[in-house]
């Protein structure tokens, strides 16, 4: 009786430490679906996402950032990095999607690598996407010391839904190019097809005004050469796109333009395939003939805006096809180049002042004596500006030089790259318990802190 007992008891003994054994592994295996490393997880709408690590669907030999959004939102995975100011960098990861829509139809959002709380962002990949998309993201650390490194399934001002696998994370720096020889594209979009309040707008470039706009572009690379004093150049590209434009933005400021993420997928592969500093994009959005324009407010050129890190412009063609806007006449204008011009220096301009300079505002000529000539216009006010040569109570302020080197980040900067760790995966089971303390003691610290934050 003793006996049968006792094997009785050593049975249940080995019951309770398989079941205890197995619920330990079950709960490590739970603890690792939710264990992030040092990544935090934000959100617009809180508690709407759910965040998780995927050991099955991966492309390296760890498991993968998983967003699942099943209603419209903005969620991603950031971690806080420390960068050097005035340096190069380079985010790359691969990336798997599933049913992934934005909210609206808009054009900003999906599975990409940004900078949390700003509009810094990779291409965007979305839909459905079996196979992994490698993405990458360049961006300039400026001013900055640290930057929060976001992996996001939405965008800075658009909500979607589905679910995106981050996958293969890595990030490098590298060495700023500080050549003065800036590499532009001008994209000649020859149709505009879009529909606005149901009313359907269609108009197209001829070969006449797409001559207009190459005769600009040499006058525009010969004149920055001249007015920078041969301190920086332009080489350039023109690209004829025949499909048509089939999406514009709108905004209160400008009424209708076009915005980078209107043309993306007509743009992208040339981007890849080509290093550029700076993007012209020329377009039509009225006609005379037809008595027809899509609404604007008085505006020919739009600068200021960005592409994938890359300064974007829009030039807008006159609606009166014989207007002299962008033709060269000694008895009319001997400045026909003159929007091309304005729309880059709004590029230094931002670029002045995201690094630190300080210049004066582009449309502050006024102020500063300067006004608008026969023939001419303002070439003396954007002269004076890029040659640092404006008087202001006994001292010259303009561009500094050093902005002509400021140019967007390139893959060229990554031929030494160094590697910045984004989050050390355990690599072994002593690993896996340094960084299961490490993350107990990150929770009984913050107790009385929320574990996800708001975008």
């Amino acid at each position: 009786m003793r006996k049968s007992s006792y094997i009785l008891k050593k049975i249940l003994s080995w019951c309770i430490l398989i079941f205890a054994i197995y619920a330990l592994y079950q709960t490590f295996q739970v603890y690792k679906q939710r264990d992030y490393i040092n990544f935090v997880r934000a959100e617009r709408n809180v508690y709407t996402s759910t965040f998780t690590r995927d050991p099955d669907v991966t492309a390296d030999s760890y498991a993968s950032y998983k967003i699942e959004s099943p209603v419209y939102n903005d969620a991603m995975f950031y971690t806080k990095v420390n960068v050097k100011p005035n340096t190069p960098y380079k985010v790359t990861c691969k990336v798997k999607t599933k049913g992934i829509e934005a909210e609206n139809g808009s054009h900003g959002g999906g599975a990409q690598i940004a900078i949390e709380g700003t509009t810094e962002r990779s291409k965007i990949v979305s839909g459905t996407q079996k196979d992994w998309q490698e993405i990458t993201f360049y961006f300039d650390s400026k001013t900055r010391e640290e930057v929060n490194i976001g992996f996001r399934l939405g965008g800075y001002d658009c909500l979607c839904k589905g679910t995106a696998w981050f996958s293969d994370l890595k990030m490098e720096e590298g060495t700023p190019d500080t050549g003065s020889v800036w590499n532009m594209a001008c994209f000649i979009f020859y149709q505009t097809d879009v529909t606005i309040n149901q009313k359907r707008y269609q108009f197209q470039i001829d070969e006449e005004e797409a001559k207009l706009m190459k005769s600009d572009m040499e006058r525009f690379k010969n004149t920055c050469a001249q007015y920078s004093q041969g301190k920086m150049s332009v080489r350039y590209q023109i690209i004829p796109i025949e499909t048509p434009i089939t999406s514009i933005s709108y905004d209160e400021e400008n009424a209708y333009y076009v915005n980078p993420t209107d043309v993306e997928n007509l743009i992208q592969p040339y981007i890849e395939k080509n290093q550029y500093d700076h993007i012209f994009a020329v377009v039509k959005l009225g006609d005379l003939t037809k008595h027809s324009e899509i609404p604007v407010n008085d505006w020919i050129g739009l600068g200021g805006m960005e592409y994938q890190n890359i300064g974007f412009s829009n030039i807008r063609l006159p609606n009166d096809k014989n207007s002299y806007m962008y033709r060269y006449d000694t008895g009319v204008n001997q400045f026909p180049e003159e929007v091309f011009l304005h729309e880059f220096l709004h590029t230094l301009e931002k670029n002045a002042t995201d690094n630190g300079y300080q210049v004066p505002a582009l449309h502050d000529h006024a102020k500063y004596g300067y006004q608008s000539e026969l023939y001419i216009s303002l070439a003396n006010w954007y002269r004076d500006y890029m040659q640092k040569r404006i008087s202001d109570n006994g001292t010259y302020i303009g561009l500094d030089p050093k902005v002509y080197t400021i140019k967007p980040v390139k893959e060229n900067d990554f031929l030494y790259g160094k590697t910045v760790t984004l989050a050390k995966e355990p690599n072994n089971m002593l690993e896996e318990i340094q960084n299961l303390y490490h993350n107990v003691v990150q929770v009984l610290t913050s107790l009385f802190h929320a574990d996800e934050e708001k975008i």
